[in-house]
């Protein structure tokens, strides 16, 4: 006697006796709710930036400060490795904690705080129980105001740092990203998004504690606090909170790129490696441009999600590579359009050639009505879904300040989505997309790829 089947397989759930189930339509795709929000500029030029999701009784945090070095010209400036090193021990000590008292009173609270730095901004980033943001506030006000640097922790975490900056260098992702910012932006400060190590090495505790003396600075900042609080109130703690956070000066916003110029793609030679990485950019608009929304649809379809173009063709048609993707970056004063695969060597011309096919392609023959409708309602929903939770909506928003927008813009992105036109997306595919727009670098080994790349065209060989 055979066993009872316990399950059903996903092809038996999906079919009955007539037929294959329809599936159901897609629901409609509701709008941000209506947020309690302030959003202001307190006395010592900080903005704070509050708002009200009560899902859950929890608060997040986000504080971002303009950090680029206002004496910097080029990417020989020492700032990026004092940088790196203060974003690493500003959390291990001021005049009243230590950094065994700091995690102490963070934890009794259900907190944790985390410090990044990169060219444009130096950031603190948390979240923590409403009923312990008082606590968080306070932790941050004596960083902020009082951070002393202890010799000791700066030593070991400058030691630390050598060890990861030289790892991470021998990453293949790393060396691309590195060679397409150089390529791109020259010896422009935002092409340094990583120190060396031997610039690490030389860091030392006063130049530290100098740095945050002239950079880390309130007016030109901004505070976004998202979670279970009253706005209003928030924003008056705030301030009597971080009242002694003063400085001369405003933060320092980086200056403007240089316009990404299409070009060949260079090549950059990695002996022995079996895997390239291709790396393309072009010029794109920023969010408050007309064009933006068009643009954003018309990225998804050609490789912006798991459904698009370039992912059908060079993954799942030919598996030339596991990942591909396209996507806007925003920059300082602009934004690019960014084209990642890794590929194996030996089918790596092939997947060059694919890419530009599918870029040709997508101006040539434009999007469907079929593939503007599936990419708008993923390019909503997949807003929708990120910014649902309390973190999702404050990273969101803290990124959009960066680049001088609001809630506002949040909130009337989904709408500006839904009119874009079909012929509108045609017309951004025409415009952004040509081959010829495109520059960037290929990562691998030169004795292998050359051949083909060489056969290939638009490529620059070492």
């Amino acid at each position: 006697m055979s066993a009872p089947v316990s399950h059903r397989s996903a092809e038996q759930i999906g079919r009955t006796e007539q037929g294959p189930r329809p599936l159901p339509e897609l629901s409609e795709q509701r709008a941000p709710a209506d947020l309690s929000t302030v959003d202001t500029t307190i006395a010592n030029g900080l903005r704070v930036v509050a708002v009200r999701r009560a899902s859950v009784p929890m608060v997040e945090v986000r504080l971002r400060i303009p950090f680029a070095d206002p004496a910097a010209t080029s990417v020989g400036s020492q700032h990026s490795a004092w940088g790196e090193v203060l974003a690493n021990t500003i959390l291990t000590g001021t005049a009243t904690r230590d950094r065994i008292a700091i995690d102490t009173e963070l934890a009794l609270v259900g907190s944790e705080l985390d410090a990044v730095v990169d060219p444009e901004r130096l950031s603190i980033s948390g979240s923590v129980l409403a009923t312990g943001l008082d606590t968080v506030l306070d932790v941050i006000r004596d960083v902020l105001t009082g951070a002393t640097y202890p010799a000791d922790e700066v030593d070991r975490e400058r030691d630390r740092l050598v060890e990861r900056i030289a790892l991470a260098r021998s990453q293949p992702n790393v060396i691309a990203r590195e060679a397409l910012q150089k390529h791109l932006y020259g010896d422009h400060p935002f092409a340094k998004e990583m120190p060396e190590a031997d610039e690490v090495a030389r860091v030392t505790r006063d130049e530290v504690a100098a740095l945050h003396t002239r950079a880390v600075l309130p007016k030109g900042s901004v505070l976004v606090l998202v979670g279970d609080i009253d706005p209003d109130a928030i924003v008056g703690t705030v301030e009597s909170v971080l009242a002694g956070w003063t400085g001369e000066g405003t933060a320092v916003t980086i200056s403007p790129l240089p316009e990404v110029t299409p070009g060949d793609v260079r090549l950059i030679h990695r002996p022995g490696a079996v895997q390239s990485q291709i790396r393309l950019a072009a010029r794109a608009v920023e969010r408050t441009d007309p064009k933006y929304p068009a643009l954003q649809i018309a990225n998804l379809v050609y490789g912006g999600f798991f459904s698009s173009r370039l992912v059908e063709n060079i993954r799942e048609d030919k598996g030339y590579t596991y990942s591909a993707r396209s996507h806007p970056e925003f920059t300082p004063h602009g934004a690019s359009l960014m084209i990642d695969a890794d590929t194996a060597s030996d089918v790596t011309a092939a997947a060059l050639l694919e890419t530009r096919y599918e870029l040709a392609r997508l101006g040539l023959v434009p999007p469907s009505a079929d593939e503007v409708d599936v990419a708008r309602r993923y390019a909503i929903g997949s807003l929708l879904t990120a910014t649902s939770s309390q973190g999702g909506l404050a990273s969101f928003l803290v990124s959009l300040a960066g680049l001088g927008l609001d809630l506002d813009w949040f909130v009337a992105h989904p709408e500006r989505l839904a009119k874009v036109t079909v012929e509108e997306v045609a017309a951004a595919a025409l415009e952004f997309f040509a081959p010829t727009a495109f520059t960037g670098v290929l990562v691998g080994d030169a004795d292998k790829l050359a051949p083909q790349l060489k056969a290939l065209g638009g490529v620059t060989l070492p």
